[in-house]
């Protein structure tokens, strides 16, 4: 890699502090298992002028989920898993899944065709939405997750078991497999490890993956002592970056209370140093400092994109990732010439709410990975100025 060119990054991240874009952030740069790069700017807490470090905590949200969708492939590994399970094996209340018989207007269900599996919960295609959208489907999930939100600090808070048993109860947008939509699968996945295991899920995850990783700030809660490493959520407005305090998918921002939902789709904190370390263990093929997670036909499998063509054409309208297939709980580029960032097939990895973002590109055997806390961003400007500098600096 052209060494001098990676500079152009942390330039780019210092650019973006000083236009209020971001409050502060961090990225690393792996080739061939070796940190190459590394570069942080601005605040975790503006505030009290906490700047953003190698050890800040951050909430992953949704780049949670390739760390579900890898529990799920351990378990498929050691055979306790059937990809092909119904989601009733594990969760009753899937039994009596239905779908919605219009889609905007309340007219009742249907029945499903066929089970719910884990597969489709794996690659997007079960019919369960986020809320937040005006279709039916997307309304009978908001309903739980408002609930879920409601109950967050009471005596009675909702589980993770529970949570999924409740989305059994939601009307699917459409029929199991015949279509994508990314929403509240990894969600019910965590409670289909839990349930499989006979472990809770965050205490499966720190057993298999957290501890022999090495990842020690990573899980769903932040101890006392770890509190003042923990990043402030900002939001952006017309007048520049305000603190966000709001709870956002049963996710306790100030993790001020005891988490009993462990979100397998959004609900993990880590930090930079423990993320690249799964991320590594992933591009190793699945093992890391000498010790195996994963198989490696196991990880081959779960780095993959599985989208059948009429699932393929539901991601059309996420702009953000054309080029893009799904598989896994992650986004695999397919097609580079569509993408609006410079990229190259076979790449994968995600993102989440607040912006952090990660992607493995094995062709170049290279990570990117980077941490910011901004309300809404996704993958979102920052990110694609990021990946395009990173590519010019490939030889």
């Amino acid at each position: 890699m052209k060494s001098e060119r990676l500079k152009r990054l942390g330039e780019i991240l210092e650019e973006s502090v000083a236009k209020q874009e971001i409050a502060g952030g961090n990225l690393c740069v792996m080739h061939k298992g070796q940190e190459v790069y590394y570069a942080q700017a601005g605040y975790a807490n503006i505030a009290e002028k906490k700047k953003m470090e190698r050890d800040t905590i951050v909430r992953l949200y949704s780049m949670s989920k390739p760390v579900t969708a890898a529990a799920v492939m351990l378990l498929v590994e050691r055979g306790v898993i059937d990809l092909w399970d119904p989601l009733e094996k594990y969760i009753p209340e899937f039994a009596n899944a239905t779908v919605t018989a219009d889609r905007w207007i309340d007219k009742g269900a249907v029945k499903v065709k066929r089970s719910v599996t884990v597969k489709d919960c794996m690659n997007m295609t079960s019919g369960l939405p986020y809320g937040g959208d005006a279709d039916i489907s997307s309304n009978d999930v908001g309903i739980v997750f408002e609930e879920l939100d409601k109950r967050l600090y009471t005596d009675k808070p909702m589980t993770t078991v529970e949570l999924a048993k409740r989305l059994g109860g939601c009307r699917l947008d459409f029929q199991p497999g015949e279509g994508w939509r990314y929403g509240t699968s990894a969600d019910v996945l965590g409670a289909v490890v839990e349930v499989a295991s006979g472990r809770r899920f965050g205490a499966f995850l720190e057993k298999e993956f957290f501890q022999p990783l090495g990842m020690k700030d990573t899980g769903f809660s932040v101890s006392d002592d770890k509190k003042d490493r923990l990043a402030v959520v900002y939001e952006s407005t017309s007048e520049g970056l305000v603190e966000y305090h709001g709870n956002h998918l049963g996710i306790c921002n100030h993790m001020d209370t005891k988490i009993v939902f462990e979100s397998g789709g959004a609900g993990l904190v880590s930090t930079l140093d423990d993320y690249w370390r799964f991320t590594q263990m992933l591009m190793q093929k699945g093992s890391f400092d000498g010790k195996e997670i994963l198989a490696p036909k196991t990880v081959e499998y779960l780095a993959g994109c599985h989208l059948q063509p009429q699932q393929q054409v539901m991601m059309k309208d996420w702009e953000n990732l054309y080029g893009f297939s799904y598989g896994n709980l992650m986004r695999v580029l397919v097609d580079p010439s569509l993408t609006i960032f410079n990229g190259s097939v076979g790449e994968y990895g995600w993102d989440g709410w607040l912006g952090p973002y990660f992607a493995n590109m094995p062709k170049e055997e290279t990570t990117f990975l980077m941490t910011v806390q901004r309300k809404d961003s996704g993958t979102f400007t920052l990110t694609r100025k990021l990946r395009n500098a990173l590519a010019a600096a490939f030889e």
